[in-house]
């Protein structure tokens, strides 16, 4: 099922440009309806006008998913050891500065994806509220070990884990919704979630043929819409 975003801008050719970049393909790879055109009434003519735009990608499979293994084909060998030394390191002196003892941690090379797991019995506070301080943790990680080489692989840190929990946790959300929206016929909006949280809803809900997902606003307060086809 070709999937579906919404996209917002202040003139048409905006939201639909915006839409492009973000997707990161071409207009001849998309489909384009409008939603929203923005005209106010005469009483609200003095506030902001805002265009809504649909963008369909004509592919089945997701133009930017095609791009990232086209990335991942990429990455050396030795680019990615270099970046496993790299976060090694760093956690070796940030876990000694931690006050908790008993602190391990695993760094694995899985088809280019470097995948971190830090356990413990006093590690949880690191995950952080949904996850925002492991996310911290990941995004320096990242930023350090791709400094030096040409195509890093990316980072993925967990923690007791949590991201599978978190994941399970998401997928019953994007069910208990849906019923929702479905029920009442109104759209609901999820509090600002990750990237990564998004997704996770957006691929639970693909296949339901009475919902659509799309995505609003800026990160970091980006959020996720559940509504009606």
């Amino acid at each position: 099922m070709p999937k579906t975003y919404v996209f917002e801008g202040n003139t048409t050719n905006a939201a639909i440009e915006k839409g492009l970049k973000e997707l990161k393909v071409s207009k001849d790879s998309v489909e384009v309806k409008i939603l929203d055109n923005g005209k106010k009434s005469f009483f609200s003519i003095l506030e902001p006008r805002v265009v809504k735009v649909e963008i369909t990608l004509k592919d089945k499979k997701d133009e930017t998913f095609k791009r990232a293994e086209k990335t991942v084909r990429k990455v050396d060998s030795e680019d990615v050891k270099k970046q496993m030394e790299i976060i090694d390191k760093f956690l070796k002196e940030f876990i000694s500065k931690l006050q908790e003892k008993d602190v391990n941690y695993k760094i694995e090379n899985k088809d280019n994806f470097i995948n971190v797991e830090i356990t413990g019995e006093n590690v949880k506070h690191l995950i952080g509220y949904r996850g925002e301080t492991l996310n911290a943790l990941q995004n320096i990680l990242k930023a350090i070990s791709r400094r030096h080489v040409a195509f890093g692989a990316k980072v993925i840190v967990n923690i007791e884990g949590y991201r599978k929990q978190r994941e399970e946790i998401l997928k019953e959300l994007a069910n208990k919704v849906s019923k929702t929206v479905i029920r009442t016929k109104k759209s609901v909006m999820l509090e600002p979630m990750s990237s990564f949280e998004r997704k996770i809803i957006h691929e639970q809900l693909q296949n339901n043929d009475q919902i659509k997902t799309y995505s609003i606003g800026n990160e970091p307060h980006r959020k996720l819409v559940i509504d009606l086809k």
